[in-house]
């Protein structure tokens, strides 16, 4: 097994620790040569360059050791470089890298779908999977099959979505900063208010919010597409980009209903929620223990430990819908990818890491909500699992956000130590989606970091 050492140990047990200041000299050097290679629109405000990682804490080319709570945005959800991923990796490159699934069979594409067939909690008894490269591309596959399935052409999302950023999928994503100059964009798409209840127009019970989260749904049927010309309901289980807001099981059971009465499928987008996040492998898990199973579900990001690799399931029915050529492709499912992801699995269930983002979970949510009783700015905490959200406000009563507030945060926490990553609507939501292999005291250290930022910017 690989074998990362420190000064004062293994790599991954680390504490966040910087010696030069951020950016150092060689950091600095490095990110000189990225502006004259690389375009300025991928924009990288961390000052961090990778030397090397293990778990959660990444080494930066100066020496520097950084805890990571971004995990390449929910990809390392089995931390970076877990050793027995990367000799499942080396095992495979030993035998072949590459076969395209549509020239030739390999038994990693084949055993990986039969895993997730058997895991993936979408309706019906019979699934069948295939894979692409990244979340984007899995969810555009998937409104191929609905739309392939339900002879419809029509889809609807949802107000704070993030699908993506291929044409299809910018046009489904909702901030539309991320699709600005490109337009036409595809048309087709339709969308409904999404339940933000921490800023929703009213406090309401449970019944008055089914019934005023119908009626969006129900205007978009009247306004700009009929129900039977709608193909699918797209929705993430909790919102990533959004701002980390949790759908209530209520409004997708309702959302269920609908869907079985109209025809319509249900499609779930757990590129970012997949994969032990929530406290489930599955945020779906959750659904379907209520009764309220989706159709079709995307995953990627942590499916194979930072591989590149996408994933769609459905039941057979649906799937076997897809005419000849409309789906596979070059990349899907190659070999070295299909061998991380059946590790990661393995890892995953072996070690009970949905159980571990629990624990987790519970103890970054009751820390965020002693803030929250104390601060001023601290206007909500919501997630699932070790998926959460804070969200900052100028005042509690009027709830202004206060994305200058993250902006802030998130530079005198990496000054620490600490990499952090806003999300939300307005930028004023810290997301939290630390590795779930990371060690208690490296939360209790990354925990103290951000707390002292908070009590500096407020106190300043």
């Amino acid at each position: 097994m690989m074998k990362i050492i420190g000064e004062n140990g293994m790599l991954k047990d680390q504490l966040p620790q910087v010696n030069v200041a951020l950016p150092g000299p060689k950091t600095q050097a490095l990110k000189e040569r990225r502006n004259k290679a690389n375009p300025s629109a991928i924009r990288c405000i961390y000052p961090i360059a990778m030397k090397r990682a293990q778990g959660a804490i990444i080494e930066d080319l100066d020496g520097n050791l950084l805890l990571d709570w971004i995990g390449g945005v929910g990809v390392l959800n089995i931390g970076h470089c877990h050793p027995e991923v990367v000799e499942a990796v080396k095992e495979q490159s030993e035998k072949y890298f590459h076969g395209m699934f549509n020239i030739v069979s390999h038994e990693g594409y084949v055993a990986l779908a039969e895993k997730l067939n058997e895991i993936v909690p979408v309706k019906g008894s019979e699934k069948k999977t295939f894979f692409a490269n990244s979340g984007a591309e899995a969810d555009e596959n998937a409104i191929k099959l609905a739309r392939s399935y339900t002879k419809r052409s029509n889809i609807i999302v949802f107000s704070g979505a993030f699908h993506g950023r291929t044409f299809l999928t910018m046009s489904m994503t909702s901030k539309k900063a991320y699709a600005r100059g490109l337009g036409p964009l595809p048309g087709g798409i339709f969308r409904a208010d999404y339940p933000y209840l921490y800023r929703a127009e009213k406090e309401m019970n449970e019944a008055e919010m089914l019934a005023y989260y119908k009626q969006k749904i129900e205007k978009v049927f009247e306004e700009a597409s009929p129900a039977n010309e709608v193909a699918a309901i797209v929705l993430e289980p909790l919102q990533g980009e959004g701002g980390f807001i949790p759908a209530p099981i209520a409004w997708v059971k309702m959302l269920r209903e609908l869907c079985d009465k109209e025809g319509i499928l249900l499609i779930a987008d757990e590129v970012q929620t997949g994969f032990g996040r929530t406290g489930r492998m599955f945020a779906s898990n959750y659904w379907a223990e209520a009764g309220a199973y989706p159709d079709i579900i995307t995953t990627a990001k942590s499916i194979a430990g930072g591989v590149p690799l996408s994933a769609i399931t459905a039941r057979t029915e649906i799937v076997e819908a897809s005419p000849a050529g409309t789906i596979g492709g070059t990349y899907g499912g190659n070999a070295l990818a299909c061998a991380a992801a059946l590790k990661v699995i393995e890892v995953m269930e072996r070690d009970n890491l949905a159980e571990r983002a629990q624990e987790i979970g519970a103890t970054v949510t009751e820390r965020y909500t002693k803030w929250m009783s104390n601060n001023p700015y601290i206007g909500d905490v919501r997630g699932l699992g070790a998926m959460i959200g804070i969200e900052f406000v100028k005042d509690k009563a009027t709830k202004e956000p206060y994305p200058e507030m993250v902006n802030y945060l998130i530079e005198e926490c990496i000054a620490h130590g600490l990499m952090i990553e806003n999300a939300g609507t307005y930028g004023n939501v810290v997301r939290f989606l630390a590795p779930l292999v990371i060690t208690d005291a490296q939360l209790e250290a990354g925990l103290s970091i951000m707390e002292a930022a908070i009590e500096k910017f407020t106190n300043k």
